[in-house]
């Protein structure tokens, strides 16, 4: 009774419905959240519609809330005690998992985190937030591909093309170059027939591990000042 704000996950509607009720009769003004992925919002759907409403389809890696339809029984609950309902994108459950693995050393499945990729729209401040987090079902797999999406979102891994002479030292040249600005090389890709001249150019694909997106910055302006002229691509790890 003593907090402002409630976040709660949304699937079917189960757990938002008991959440909101008990909430709301402990104390009326807490606002209740529900939180839903932007693939899979039926819950936002129908409450906008006044009535229960089928997706056609869901698109979503939060597969503990990937619902087309909300529960039909429960859904009245819903209108009267929730105060609102937000959706979480799924790069933002990417970087709300990687969180809370580095910073809290928890790991929650992507169903369960979208309370607390949700915080960032919540324009509001010095209130008292509580985001329900519901679930740790995640296997190793799925835990590895999420973990490199979000070191690639917030540009702790990424990768850079750049042209060069087919000669030797070339490659040794570039390498110290990335060196110099503490740059690590994951991966390395050579590709001799991008150009018909291939003594005129080869492309370089080098993946490579930063600190964030100053120390990314970083290591193209040194790539830049030698000569090259580096074109960031899309990952490939």
């Amino acid at each position: 009774p003593l907090v402002d704000y409630i976040l709660v996950p949304i699937g079917g509607g189960g757990l938002a419905t008991g959440v909101s009720t008990l909430a709301k009769l402990l104390n009326p003004k807490i606002k209740v959240i529900g939180v839903e992925p932007a693939g899979a919002n039926c819950m936002q759907v129908s409450l906008k519609n006044g009535k229960v409403t089928t997706l056609p389809k869901v698109n979503t890696i939060a597969d503990g809330t990937a619902v087309k339809t909300p529960g039909s029984k429960i859904f009245p609950y819903l209108q009267k005690n929730l105060d609102d309902v937000i959706t979480v994108e799924d790069e933002d459950l990417v970087v709300a998992f990687l969180d809370m693995v580095e910073n809290h050393k928890m790991i929650v499945e992507n169903s369960g985190l979208l309370t607390v990729a949700a915080l960032k729209q919540l324009n509001v401040k010095d209130k008292r937030i509580v985001s329900i987090l519901s679930g740790g079902n995640m296997d190793v797999i799925t835990m590895s591909s999420v973990v490199q999406q979000g070191l690639i979102l917030r540009d702790r891994i990424f990768t850079v093309s750049v042209l060069l002479p087919d000669k030797p030292g070339e490659l040794c040249r570039v390498s110290g170059i990335i060196a110099g600005v503490n740059g690590n090389v994951i991966k390395l890709e050579h590709n001799q027939f991008v150009s018909i001249n291939r003594s005129a150019a080869v492309e370089l694909r080098i993946t490579l591990e930063a600190f964030g997106t100053e120390h990314k910055n970083e290591i193209i302006v040194a790539l830049e000042k030698e000569g090259y002229q580096p074109k960031v691509v899309r990952a490939n790890i």
